[in-house]
């Protein structure tokens, strides 16, 4: 880190391009960083690769599982608010989530920001939600890369991604093939929009400040506070239970919603059906489909509906998964169950 002193280029700063306020970022974020550090973690930050020891004791064929993804346009409410210190649990959950759909404990994060400008504090910030992420999910926030794109977007704006590595033995790796008609979905609720259909839901508020100061009288917060909930992480809770329960599969409820993640999860010749008065519907996504006019079959295939992960188990063990994942901290119910069918997903 000694070069950094002496590396300042008066023509790359002249381009829109300060070299040092990436330095002063990473010094910035580092305490945000420690608070991640996991035992196979070490040190790396501002080195050229983030470094990680596993411990795989125990294992018989330890199997890497990864994922990648961004937070998407919900960045823009975060912009509008000026309220940076959230979105990176955002970024964690919409990765983290998803590796546990196969078992899988995750490992370590790394993040990419991209800016207009790089303004540390602010950056700094946003790292700060995604160690908070990374807390939440067990998992060590072990490096990530920071470029600034003058001419590519306005000073203010950025973008985040992140991916995630997560292991699991081989003989765990849940098998969504021995699912059968009979076996209950479980539904694990979301704590709001999380992180997907948020094109559709500036469209339809036509997102302003004016309009995010607004009182969202059923949740008793302006709609903006309830926008910027961030994405639950259901890491913990769900490996717990996995430690306990035979769980067949996961389906982690994002982009495409009902209609298109479910059937991720299931085998050839089975169908989810799932009551419609089953389903503990958040009252945003009322306040979406009735401000928009949206029919609510594009609602369950654009949103989570309060539905942020479903676990499919045999019929004997509901009363367990439910029992674990409440005394876990989550709200669980029984959603449906699953038919011989080939049409993926009933909802009636």
């Amino acid at each position: 880190m000694a070069n950094e002193k002496n590396s300042f280029s008066e023509s790359y700063a002249k381009a829109g391009v300060d070299v040092t306020a990436g330095y002063k970022a990473v010094e910035l974020m580092k305490k945000h960083v420690a608070r991640t550090q996991t035992a196979g973690a070490i040190d790396s930050i501002g080195g050229f690769g983030g470094l990680f020891l596993p411990d795989l004791k125990g294992m018989e064929e330890p199997v890497l599982v990864s994922g990648t993804d961004g937070v998407g346009t919900k960045l823009k409410i975060a912009m509008l608010l000026n309220q940076h210190n959230t979105i990176g649990i955002d970024c964690v959950a919409m990765c983290v989530n998803d590796v546990i759909c196969c078992g899988a404990k995750p490992l370590f994060f790394l993040d990419y920001i991209a800016c207009g400008k790089n303004y540390p504090e602010k950056i700094a910030t946003i790292v700060e939600g995604v160690a908070e992420g990374c807390v939440q999910a067990g998992c060590a926030l072990i490096g990530g890369e920071t470029a600034e794109h003058p001419g590519m977007m306005p000073d203010d704006d950025y973008d985040l991604a992140g991916f995630t590595v997560g292991v699991v033995d081989r003989k765990k790796l849940l098998k969504p093939d021995s699912q059968k008609a009979g076996d209950v979905l479980i539904a694990i609720a979301s704590s709001g929009v999380h992180s997907n259909g948020f094109s559709l839901v500036r469209k339809v508020f036509t997102v302003n400040e004016q309009n995010l100061a607004r009182r969202f009288a059923e949740n008793g917060t302006t709609l903006g506070e309830c926008l910027l909930t961030p994405t639950r992480i259901y890491v913990k809770p769900v490996l717990s239970l996995l430690e306990q329960v035979n769980v067949k599969a996961i389906s982690h409820i994002t982009g495409g919603g009902f209609y298109e993640n479910i059937p991720r999860s299931l085998p050839d010749g089975i169908t989810a059906r799932i009551p419609r008065s089953n389903v503990q519907i958040l009252p945003i996504f009322d306040l979406i489909a009735r401000t928009g006019n949206i029919p609510e079959r594009d609602m369950f295939n654009t949103f989570n509906m309060g539905v942020g992960m479903i676990v499919s188990v045999a019929a004997e063990d509901v009363d367990k998964t439910i029992s674990i994942l409440e005394a876990a901290g989550e709200h669980a119910y029984v959603l449906g169950e699953l038919i011989e069918s080939d049409q993926g997903v009933i909802i009636e």
